[in-house]
């Protein structure tokens, strides 16, 4: 039999809210321990603004007063526009899940996501990229380690991944061929190029990895042979950012966005671009078209003489 903190309160509500993303809509466990925790926010700060302890069915009469109440709290906290957005898209989902548990239509409430402006990505210089990726492996106290941090930029800007997507991947990609078989957000499959330079790195760091690279371990090793934890990419690449007195704008995930807008520039088409970036809607990847303009005007203005 359940337990009744699994069946008829709103704290069972959002455990089996949980279950649901990870289960059912495939969520990364990022996006679920996200979604969870403002579920969780969110019936406490109900229970507070309301004076008392809000019952699971409260879930399905809330209002837009509430909606508001809730997010001017969060921003009074501190929140920015755009994780304001994205903390009311998950109390959203959270109560048509409620909804739904309990077999009843999901009536949201109407309430405005908080405005956001919409900033283009960076492109980077493919000699900035090449000049961060050698410095950060030069930097690295390991040779091998080097080598590792160089194949792992090199990839996200080859290949246009994810620093997870890349960190991701395991020993069964070996041997290397000229696509690369990659599982993207929502377990999402897709192929994407591997160009010479980049295997070759790739490689190079597996020769010299002083760990065995082989079956469902981690293709990218940690220095004790375990799993890499990306904080320790993005420190390389902070701490040779500064030595190479790049923009703070260039980090790793920076490297994605200057693949896409390299790759527009050069005349691929958005269809395509969308399948290699892993983009659920072409929206996301229309982005880039802003892109590529901001670049032109940039070069005319500093290249034409009327300008």
């Amino acid at each position: 039999m359940d337990q009744p903190e699994l069946t008829s309160t709103p704290g069972g509500v959002a455990l089996r809210f949980g279950e649901h993303l990870a289960n059912d809509r495939r969520r990364s466990r990022h996006t679920v321990r996200a979604y969870v925790a403002t579920a969780h926010r969110f019936i406490a700060f109900m229970n507070s603004y309301h004076g008392e302890a809000i019952g699971r069915h409260a879930l399905l009469t809330i209002q837009p007063a509430d909606m508001r109440a809730f997010l001017a709290a969060r921003r009074g906290e501190g929140l920015g526009a755009a994780s304001a957005a994205r903390e009311l898209s998950a109390v959203r989902a959270f109560l048509a899940f409620a909804a739904e548990d309990v077999g009843e239509q999901s009536q949201l409430p109407r309430t405005r996501a908080p405005r956001r402006a919409r900033t283009l990505p960076r492109p980077a210089a493919p000699a900035d990229v090449f000049a961060l990726a050698e410095e950060a492996g030069e930097a690295a106290v390991q040779p091998w380690a080097g080598a590792r941090d160089l194949a792992i930029l090199l990839l996200l800007y080859g290949s246009g991944l994810r620093i997870a997507e890349a960190l991701s991947l395991t020993a069964r990609v070996l041997p290397l061929g000229a696509t690369l078989r990659v599982i993207g957000k929502r377990n999402k499959p897709r192929v994407v190029p591997l160009i010479p330079a980049v295997r070759d790195a790739i490689e190079a760091y597996v020769r010299a990895c002083p760990w065995p690279i082989k079956g469902d371990s981690p293709l990218f090793l940690g220095v004790r042979g375990g799993q890499l934890n990306p904080d320790l990419v993005r420190r390389a690449v902070q701490h040779a950012r500064r030595r190479l007195n790049l923009p703070d704008s260039l980090t790793p995930h920076a490297l994605r966005h200057s693949f896409a807008t390299h790759l527009l520039a050069r005349g691929a088409d958005l269809r395509s671009l969308q399948e290699l970036l892993g983009h659920a809607s072409l929206s996301s990847t229309q982005i880039y078209t802003a892109v590529d303009a901001a670049h032109l005007l940039d070069v005319y203005r500093h290249a034409h003489p009327r300008a």
